[in-house]
């Protein structure tokens, strides 16, 4: 079902090779789904993530290859899904239905869980529809189900924080099962809200739906080039041909040099009018829009009033965003900030075997002691609820596993 030839001239890599890395998608002509996993098996990561994450599925009627590839002057490769007879239109439930019960690494089956939602969000909105309603065409079919949860394979497999630069959109209309749209089509420009873009100059879908969705799912940032010290690039090459471009994806996977300033940010607004409901509703705010940690510490303010000091610690580039959710989110009128430097130890994920199924676990290492292992809370909340039993219990048995492997 998975024949392969594979062109990369770059060593496979092993998992969680990405961890502590940077792995930076360079769009210079725009994304795809195909592109996207393209370059990931060019940079490295061996095809059979791909295929391991297909099988549980079910779906037939399909191949899949990663063969060579070159547009203009440069050579890479390309992911090609080759399908066979007529395939079913898939409601965006049925879908989500699919990856819930397939027995995928659950880390991977929550990725692509959070990127088919982005574009039936995306399809919700443009045709003015509840979510439950949505029918995907182009994105249901088998193609841009493979694309998708390959992808998925392939970032969780690689373990890497992710960036890319702002993406290039075309003109023009194109034609789909929905009749004429203009492009960049309404559906991408609703996966990419958020996502820096700019206008390429010339007609065509640089950036797919699927492609939009991916990118804008797992990407941290959006810079033209990040301060990274390559170590390995992976290639992507889509099918079209532009008159002044190669149609290519780089994936760059490399480290971050060593900074002398500040790696992050702190910020810091006092509050003294805000009940704890508030104030932990903010909390969670905050992490959900980005920040790395955020917490309230009980202060005694001016005449004699109790408050919170709520702080958060980010990325330099999410700074003016969480700034602004703590301004929406507190009843503070200022928020302070200040660099800082991190020092992180190492980490990767490593998965392991247990009664309950596999388990993913974040190891802390480096020269800072015995290594830190903690099982990823969600994969085992899920394992726990199948199985009908505490979740101490899968967390003790992932554990277990982990001592033994």
């Amino acid at each position: 079902m998975f024949p392969a030839s594979v062109p990369t001239p770059n060593a496979p890599l092993p998992r969680a090779a990405g961890a502590g890395k940077l792995l930076f998608f360079d769009t210079p002509s725009g994304i795809s789904g195909d592109m996207t996993v393209a370059a990931l098996l060019d940079l490295g990561v061996p095809l059979a993530v791909v295929t391991s994450a297909l099988a549980p599925l079910g779906l037939g009627g399909f191949t899949v290859e990663h063969i060579p590839g070159r547009s203009g002057a440069v050579g890479g490769g390309r992911f090609v899904v080759r399908v066979e007879g007529a395939q079913p239109e898939r409601s965006y439930a049925a879908i989500d239905r699919l990856l819930e019960g397939a027995d995928l690494e659950p880390a991977v089956r929550a990725l692509a869980r959070a990127i088919f939602r982005r574009i039936a969000e995306a399809e919700s909105e443009v045709h003015r529809l509840p979510i439950e309603s949505v029918h995907f065409h182009e994105v249901g079919a088998v193609d841009s189900i493979v694309d998708i949860v390959g992808a998925a394979a392939c970032f969780v497999y690689l373990g890497a924080r992710v960036v890319a630069s702002p993406l290039p959109l075309g003109r023009g209309t194109v034609r789909c099962q929905h009749g004429e749209l203009p492009l960049p089509a309404p559906a991408t420009v609703l996966c990419l809200r958020g996502v820096p873009t700019y206008d390429a100059g010339i007609p065509g879908e640089l950036v797919t739906p699927t492609g939009a969705a991916i990118v804008a799912t797992v990407a941290e940032a959006f810079l033209a080039w990040p301060t990274i010290v390559p170590e390995r690039v992976g290639i992507g090459v889509g099918t079209r041909r532009f008159p002044d471009r190669p149609n290519v994806v780089r994936a760059v996977l490399g480290s971050a040099p060593e900074a002398h300033a500040g790696t992050h940010v702190v910020l810091e607004a006092n509050v003294d009018d805000m009940t704890g409901e508030l104030a932990g509703h903010a909390l969670a705010t905050l992490l959900t829009a980005g920040a790395l940690d955020a917490w309230a510490t009980p202060v005694t303010m001016k005449k004699g009033r109790p408050g919170l000091v709520i702080s958060v610690l980010c990325e330099r580039a999410r700074a003016d965003a969480l700034s602004a959710v703590l301004l929406t989110e507190t009843s503070s009128i200022g928020v302070r900030r200040f660099e800082v430097v991190r020092t992180e130890r190492p980490r990767r994920v490593h998965v392991v075997e247990t009664p309950f199924g596999s388990i993913p676990l974040k190891v802390s290492e480096g020269a800072f002691g015995p290594p830190q292992v903690k099982p990823e809370f969600d994969a085992c909340v899920e394992r726990a609820r199948a199985a009908g039993v505490p979740v101490r219990t899968v967390i003790a048995a992932a554990l277990a596993a982990y001592r033994g492997s």
